[in-house]
């Protein structure tokens, strides 16, 4: 094998790690460019290495929630964030079977679309066994959407006349990734950013219950739950980042280095796909991940605005 092919993946790997302003979707985009190129050597388990990053990424992640101010919000609008996280899932689960899209998939959709995005989809696919290619095709999907709104947000946030703080809160309801969020509500104004970070933040807390009992939904017919373990140690790191605030910088790294980390997952991720794959998805992965958007942004909207 070509010396320089059996290390490419890992050198780009490396890269992207150095260089921050490559983004999350476009390392995902170079891998599946590298997948499409047969440029990724088939002797190398990227699942496995992936399956682990993807979970220190989580763990590390959760060093930058601030637990008290994310309680503050999520009890504050319980009632709109309860709504919005179980309808999208239980939606998602009979809409998926109705249009005849496979289970797991279309469940990472819901909950990257529920929650917050890549992270969630992280988070998630460990517990409901999903594949490589089902991960990577809810990724595609969710960060497809989710550049989209990064645009569409603001404008029609403008032309509905939102006050700062309703589109705030808007934006971190119905913009799957955080990064998205920030860009969106940075662009709208102060208040509305702070709104939709905090917001958006303390929404990151609800992937631990529902990594929970999807364990339980999509045990198998032995009834053996698969428990991602690393979940607990989410909620220690968000514990630890409480209770001794005097080494908030340190959090603050960690919390970085895994930002980045989860970007290199998500370019292996992208390693394990190609046109080929993609083309025997169809196109139902993207409608459903369309539909499920669209209703909870028009109804958290409407929620917003009838409040």
């Amino acid at each position: 094998m070509n010396i320089a092919k059996k290390y490419l993946p890992f050198w780009l790997a490396l890269f992207i790690c150095l260089f921050p302003f490559i983004t999350s979707p476009t390392a995902l985009i170079i891998g599946f460019f590298l997948a499409s190129f047969g440029l990724i050597p088939s002797n190398y388990n990227l699942a496995k290495i992936t399956k682990k990053l993807l979970a220190y990424s989580i763990v590390g992640l959760g060093f930058g929630i601030h637990f008290e101010q994310a309680l503050a919000v999520t009890g504050s609008g319980i009632d709109l964030i309860i709504a919005t996280i179980v309808g999208t899932l239980v939606i998602g689960w009979f809409f998926a079977r109705a249009i005849g899209l496979n289970q797991q998939t279309g469940y990472l959709i819901a909950s990257g679309t529920a929650i917050c995005g890549g992270s969630a989809i992280a988070a998630v696919a460990p517990a409901i066994k999903a594949d490589d290619e089902q991960i990577a095709l809810s990724l595609a999907t969710v960060f497809v959407l989710n550049s989209i709104a990064l645009f569409i947000f603001p404008v029609i946030g403008h032309a509905l006349n939102l006050d700062q703080h309703t589109f705030g809160t808007w934006a971190a309801i119905a913009i799957h990734d955080t990064s998205s969020v920030v860009g969106a509500a940075s662009a709208y104004g102060e208040e509305a950013l702070t709104t939709a970070t905090t917001l958006k933040l303390a929404r990151a807390l609800w992937i631990i219950p529902v990594a929970l009992i999807s364990a339980f939904i999509f045990r198998n017919d032995s009834k053996k739950i698969t428990i991602p373990y690393f979940i607990f140690f989410y909620c220690a790191a968000i514990l630890v980042s409480d209770w001794l605030p005097q080494f908030d910088d340190i959090y603050q790294m960690i919390f970085a280095a895994s930002k980045r980390a989860l970007v290199i997952c998500l370019f292996l991720i992208g390693c394990a796909i190609s046109v080929e794959k993609l083309k025997a998805a169809g196109a139902k992965p993207l409608l459903f991940g369309v539909t499920l958007w669209v209703l909870i942004s028009t109804t958290s909207l409407a929620w917003l605005l009838l409040s």
